[in-house]
């Protein structure tokens, strides 16, 4: 499906996980204006590199498994305003991780990650790989960011609610720090169903280790279904009609 945005084209054929919701709202709420190395894990389609390049001047590293996806991704790179800010790269993240010269390189990576840890998975391969845990769980996701952030990085992720029994306890054991929390509801007065989560290394000589995180909401839609005004105000720059 083609997807049209106010300064770049997304087109995600074949990509398992498409042009989403989410995805826009971690793309713009990601602290990333005054990163200069952003890496972008699990990059699927381009949105999030083409929406980093869009609110930073960075050089940008999309790291993408799937054959299917990395072929739309550099599609879409090719064609936005920012290609040479952009580099591909297919390969898992936790080999890519691994490699001396991108670790403590980066002082922002985005990613969406894949959640689903039971029940069945996608029949086709591509989609399974974008939303299962089998071929990224959260313990290698957390221990490519800690190699691969710089020591004053940051890390912007959206997780659903459920995720999180697993997700927290790891953050620590992996050497990082949650700074921000942003519990996202997608209509007014219903529950939280996906959080944002701002992480840093550990220890952060700015941030205490015992400092909780500062936290906020954000309402993506109001009873009669319009984007609320906070919503807007974080999306206006992308989407057409806003």
């Amino acid at each position: 499906m083609a997807f049209t945005f106010k300064q770049f084209h997304i087109d995600d054929l074949g990509c398992g996980m498409p042009v989403s919701t989410d995805a826009v709202i971690l793309g713009a709420w990601a602290p990333l204006t005054e990163a200069k190395r952003i890496l972008d894990i699990g990059a699927g389609s381009g949105l999030l590199s083409l929406m980093a390049a869009q609110r930073s001047q960075a050089a940008i590293t999309c790291v993408e498994l799937e054959p299917r996806a990395a072929v739309a991704c550099q599609h879409n790179i090719n064609h936005s305003p920012w290609a040479s800010r952009l580099e591909l790269q297919q390969t898992r993240i936790q080999e890519f991780s691994q490699a001396p010269q991108w670790q403590q390189y980066f002082d922002h990576i985005i990613c969406n990650p894949p959640y689903f840890e039971h029940g069945p998975q996608a029949e086709a391969t591509h989609r399974a790989i974008a939303r299962h845990t089998a071929h990224l769980s959260f313990t290698e996701l957390l221990a490519a960011v800690a190699r691969c952030l710089t020591a004053n990085g940051r890390t912007s992720l959206i997780l659903p609610v459920q995720s999180l029994a697993r997700f927290n306890p790891l953050i620590r054991t992996a050497g990082l720090n949650l700074l921000e929390r942003v519990d996202i509801h997608s209509v007014e007065g219903k529950a939280a169903n996906r959080v944002l989560y701002l992480l840093s290394q550990s220890p952060d000589s700015a941030v205490p280790a015992d400092l909780p995180p500062k936290v906020s909401q954000l309402t993506v839609r109001d009873k009669q279904g319009q984007y609320t005004p906070a919503m807007v105000q974080l999306t206006h720059a992308f989407y057409l009609k806003m």
